[in-house]
């Protein structure tokens, strides 16, 4: 006996209304609102991902990355994935196991960089700061003789804290010691100075998201020539095969071999960002930055409130600010969403209740988002305060 199919109508949903979403001011730690030029650049009609004007565009998008990254590293390209692909990619491309990978922990992100690298089988090494410190050069150097890494892997814009990694002299040691060096730029690409091969840096990726003002979806990835070579040199084939850079290369290269349909829109919307970025030229974006970002310390101090980290290890993209005793942090943050549209983020980790984290980057570094942020902090904030609510 058979049994008729049930109607398609009866077991699933299938009728739901259009797209609607609430314009949102994103100033928390990422994403951050797109240029209007790039959301316009993602609306274009799809070409194929070997169309030749997209072999063209492609070849843009790796200069452009060269230039944010002030680097010549020939590998350098966006993943086809957010971030997190591409501080994967470069792991999954250089680690072969039983190496030993010492990660500098300061914060939640050095965290993910030591759960990745143990698992590609590395012997995970770990040095440690507090959350809303830097490591300096000294204990950097004490770390590398002790456990003679060959991947020194650290973060220089600590998203969870907001600290900035002083560069100087790392890339000098790690070249004395054989080690590479490996650098999550996330929260620094497009907004805090960068210079790759100035710090002699071998390895380090980025996301679309944050500083390039273009929404997630693409990991900006490159590697040196040193990198490159221990990747040649591997005994085994890379564990990774959606990111394994010797395949990707032949289609990011000269080569133009088929690897992956690519996100082709998304790559649309990373070269109108990076143009965008080369246009208002690195110094001035720079500069723009810290500008904004002190105009917002300086806003939040006069009203009472303290900043997480000291002023010279400062974020320009992503200010900590310590929750006073007497706030419920969340619901104020709650308030500024579902009243004002504003978007700031909360702690993670060991700071989860602890602080604010509010991002100024690219598009969205402004001085009117900083004065609408300010206003707001100086009217509402006073009605979450405690003792307010008790003489209420």
């Amino acid at each position: 006996m058979t049994h008729p199919h049930p109607s398609v109508d009866s077991c699933h949903r299938s009728s739901i209304g259009p797209i609607d979403t609430p314009d949102r001011l994103l100033l928390g730690p990422g994403p951050s609102n797109a240029h209007p030029t790039v959301l316009q650049a993602l609306s274009r009609t799809p070409i194929g991902h070997l169309d030749p004007l997209y072999v063209e565009l492609m070849g843009e998008v790796q200069e452009l990355l060269r230039y944010a990254w002030q680097t010549d590293n020939r590998l350098t390209l966006p993943m086809s994935g957010t971030g997190s692909s591409a501080m994967e990619a470069t792991l999954a491309n250089t680690i072969e196991p039983g190496d030993t990978v010492l990660v500098a922990v300061k914060g939640y992100f050095g965290n993910r960089l030591l759960d990745m690298a143990g698992r590609y089988r590395a012997n995970v090494q770990v040095i440690e700061k507090p959350w809303g410190e830097a490591f300096s050069l000294e204990e950097i150097e004490a770390g590398i003789k002790k456990y003679k890494p060959a991947i020194l892997a650290m973060v220089h814009a600590e998203t969870s804290t907001g600290i900035c990694q002083p560069m100087e002299g790392i890339g000098d040691l790690c070249r004395e010691h054989d080690c590479l060096l490996l650098l999550d730029t996330v929260t620094s690409l497009g907004g805090v100075p960068l210079y790759l091969d100035a710090w002699k840096v071998d390895l380090a990726y980025s996301c679309s998201q944050k500083g390039l003002s273009c929404p997630p979806g693409l990991g900006p990835f490159t590697m040196g020539p040193r990198a490159e070579a221990k990747l040649a040199a591997r005994q085994d084939k890379v564990p990774n095969w959606y990111l394994d850079v010797s395949l990707l290369n032949q289609y990011w290269g000269s080569d133009r071999v088929y690897h992956h349909t690519a996100p082709v829109n998304m790559n649309f919307g990373m070269r109108e960002a990076l143009r965008l970025l080369a246009e208002e030229g690195l110094d001035n974006a720079w500069a723009r930055h810290r500008r904004n970002a002190q105009a917002l310390w300086t806003g939040l101090e006069s009203l009472g409130l303290e900043m997480h980290v000291p002023e010279e290890l400062r974020l320009p993209t992503l200010t900590t600010v310590r929750i006073p005793e007497d706030v419920d942090g969340k619901a104020f943050s709650s308030h500024l969403l579902n009243s004002h549209g504003i978007e700031v983020g909360g702690g993670l980790g060991v700071l989860a209740g602890k602080i604010w984290r509010i991002g100024l980057m690219g598009y969205n570094s402004t001085p009117e988002n900083v004065d609408r942020l300010l206003n707001l902090f100086e009217t509402e904030l006073p009605r979450f305060r405690q003792n307010a609510a008790v003489a209420a």
